[in-house]
């Protein structure tokens, strides 16, 4: 195939999946499939778990449910272009499916960002007036909560497409990963990609940098409210209610920040570098948070255990 296609039929990108090394793309369908197999089973078992047990629906577990949700739909957004490349050998993507599947992947992050700001906003609730807990973050509040997340995130991701679809693309159209990016497409472009810039720029900050500062505030506040509670007991056990919520944080911005600084510093690292550390961003936090909230939830992992042993008892 030609990579250096005119404007007038370019219609189409290449996609990678590992740089430099195209044989070696077998070796990595085993390792995916076992990842997304993870995401959706633990996925899976917490949106169960708070389904079938009556004393998790409080607001914190829903707020947990939308989260698992979102991850399930992030993970989804990237597999079929993954199993593409690494299970099929079909790296081409039709530009359109390109920029769909470039919508769905932002707009699910900024979906999360938010969903993480509102369990921050919970934990606050419930450490700062645990009596009014219930009352407060009622089921109607926590829809609008939900509502309003989806639509900034839809509002905010909505011109990306049509920033794309501008501009002329008339020099190699490959691609650096194995799903579409809007600074990745960007960069192919044979145009000024000023405006593309800016917007992205302007939504990063507005939308994970802003939520990134309310996190981090919240928990300014939440570690003053504990820290005038007068039994040190009482105070670990706040905290520790904050444990899960902190791990998810860490999990979605530590490698957000990572893939941040090696595409605007780490032009000279190696392509395989920026792939692991894109695909570690997209993958890992869907596989990891139920494990992180079944291992610090001491609800939901005594509840797992209880459906593990009922079905052991049965055979």
């Amino acid at each position: 195939m030609n990579l250096n296609t005119s404007h007038a039929n370019h219609h189409s990108f290449i996609l990678t999946g590992i740089p430099g090394m195209p044989d070696k793309n077998p070796w990595m369908a085993f390792p995916l499939g076992l990842l997304y197999t993870l995401t959706l089973l633990g996925n899976g078992t917490i949106l169960a778990v708070v389904k079938a047990d009556q004393s998790l629906h409080e607001p914190m577990y829903y707020f947990l449910s939308i989260l698992a949700l979102t991850d399930v739909s992030l993970s989804m957004s990237t597999l079929p272009t993954m199993l593409s490349i690494f299970w099929f050998n079909i790296p081409e993507i039709g530009f359109d499916a390109c920029i769909t599947q470039m919508f769905f992947i932002h707009g699910f992050g900024v979906v999360e960002s938010g969903v993480l700001v509102s369990m921050a906003f919970d934990r606050f609730v419930a450490i700062r007036d645990p009596l009014r807990y219930a009352s407060t973050l009622t089921h109607g509040i926590i829809g609008k909560i939900g509502i309003i997340v989806l639509t900034r995130a839809v509002c905010v991701v909505f011109p990306v497409p049509f920033l794309i679809k501008r501009l002329p693309f008339c020099h190699s159209n490959v691609l650096s990963h194995s799903y579409c990016l809007h600074q990745d497409a960007m960069r192919l472009a044979c145009a000024s990609t000023r405006i593309n810039n800016l917007y992205g720029l302007i939504t990063v900050i507005l939308t994970l940098g802003l939520d990134a500062f309310i996190i981090l505030f919240s928990y300014i506040l939440i570690l003053k409210t504990v820290l005038g509670i007068a039994s040190r007991a009482e105070r670990l056990k706040s905290l520790n209610t904050c444990l899960s919520h902190i791990c998810a944080v860490l999990l979605f911005y530590v490698p957000l920040i990572g893939v941040t600084i090696v595409h605007r510093f780490g032009k000279h690292l190696s392509p395989v570098v920026h792939m692991l550390m894109a695909n570690i961003y997209l993958l890992l936090p869907p596989v990891l948070n139920p494990i992180v909230y079944s291992v610090k939830t001491k609800q939901i992992r005594i509840r797992i255990i209880q459906v593990f042993q009922r079905r052991k008892n049965r055979a």
